[in-house]
């Protein structure tokens, strides 16, 4: 008799290891492509949709600042209505007459930049006959000899007056440089003055976003909590915009205090020391300075450029952008990180590359709201409990 052994047949055998090794790495391929369409779907519709959005979130930005008084004031039987209004009247009467006072100097300076531009033209036009292969025979047949009595910036700049430009220096020493820094002078005045009709829109639609916001806002939120979520996510709800709407306020408040500090402590030493306009680089301290690193740089570059234009092309000239350079790394190192403490950090790097995104998509505004918008994200993230490794990677510090 011949015995033959049978194995036993597994009736609930799992499918092949190999079959299901193949199947495995396509799904976080796929996620992973769905995740980067959507990235780039939301980066197309910021950009070509900025001059909508940019009032929107300002208008939000605002109304979350100053929803805690309008409630405060209605606990005063204060109309919502009347309470907004005198918000924004307070804010914007004291905005108004600064705009007004530095009217005139701004029309003064954007007056002169054909004037600063023609100057630069001309010092570029030595530079660029300096570094041509011929710089001799130029110099010796189209440049009349000048004397220097004073120390002068990389030994082309001269505290004398220059002599006229003959016909064959025009014709010889004009360079493709010059031309294009003359260009695009005039294509700032010519953009700052397009865009003019556009900031208008944008205002009046901010001014009636953040009224309509105020009035109707709280009573939209609370039918919205009425009707949508329920139980935990109502209680979730209701923490996160009030986190949201305590951490930003203070956050804003308190770096409007020390920007107004810094561009009036700039605006000081800039009257003591008899620098044309102080009042109008006190001003735009403030203003850049919402914008960290980037803004402060920008304002070492104007200044340069005012210097140069007050005090010609000397080592004097710098001593503005010096002096606003020492006030600022005082704010940046050691009063900014005492006031707002360890909770408010920033990663500069992170910090950096999300003002560069912001800017690119959004231009000046976006870099303005650059780190609101950073701050509301990872207040959002932490209380929701969602994306922790990245909230902790935005505020490593070293």
């Amino acid at each position: 008799m011949i015995d033959i052994d049978l194995e036993p047949v597994a009736i609930n055998k799992p499918l092949s290891t190999d079959l299901t090794a193949d199947m495995a790495p396509r799904r976080p391929v796929l996620t992973l492509a769905s995740y980067w369409l959507l990235a780039l779907a939301l980066l197309y519709t910021l950009y070509f949709a900025k001059s909508l959005l940019i009032p929107i979130v300002v208008a939000l930005l605002f109304s979350l600042l100053l929803s805690p008084l309008v409630t405060l004031f209605k606990r005063f039987y204060i109309p919502r209505s009347v309470s907004a209004i005198l918000l924004l009247t307070i804010i914007g009467v004291p905005v108004t007459i600064l705009a007004i006072e530095l009217a005139e100097p701004s029309q003064k300076w954007l007056s002169e930049l054909p004037q600063l531009s023609a100057k630069l033209t001309k010092q570029l036009d030595h530079i660029s006959l300096a570094m041509s292969p011929d710089a001799d025979s130029v110099k010796a047949e189209s440049l009349p000899p000048t004397k220097d009595k004073s120390f002068s910036l990389f030994g082309f700049f001269s505290s004398d007056e220059e002599p006229e430009a003959t016909q064959e220096e025009i014709t010889t020493g004009k360079s493709a440089l010059s031309a294009r820094v003359m260009q695009g002078g005039i294509e700032i005045i010519v953009s700052v003055l397009g865009g003019a009709p556009v900031v208008i829109a944008q205002f009046m639609t901010f001014v009636i976003l953040v009224l309509f916001l105020l009035i109707l806002g709280p009573g939209l939120y609370d039918n919205y909590l009425d009707i949508f979520p329920s139980g935990e996510d109502k209680r979730l709800s209701v923490e996160l915009v009030g986190k949201v709407q305590k951490e930003l306020s203070r956050y804003i408040i308190t770096m409007t205090i020390i920007n107004i500090g810094l561009g009036t402590v700039t605006a000081g030493v800039f009257w003591l020391m008899g620098v044309d306009d102080a009042l109008l680089w006190g001003a735009l301290v403030v203003l850049l300075n919402f914008a960290p690193y980037v803004g402060p740089l920008i304002a070492i570059l104007i200044l340069s450029l005012a210097g140069i234009s007050q005090y010609g092309m000397d080592l004097v000239s710098l001593i503005p952008a010096s002096v606003f350079f020492g006030i600022n790394l005082l704010e940046s190192q050691f009063i900014t990180p005492a006031v707002l403490g360890r909770h408010m950090r920033l990663n500069p790097l992170i910090l950096i590359l999300w003002l560069l995104i912001w800017g690119w998509l959004w231009g000046p505004a976006g870099v303005l709201l650059a780190v609101p918008l950073l701050v509301c994200i990872k207040l959002a993230a932490g209380q929701l409990q969602i994306m922790t490794p990245w909230v902790e990677l935005i505020e490593t510090i070293a």
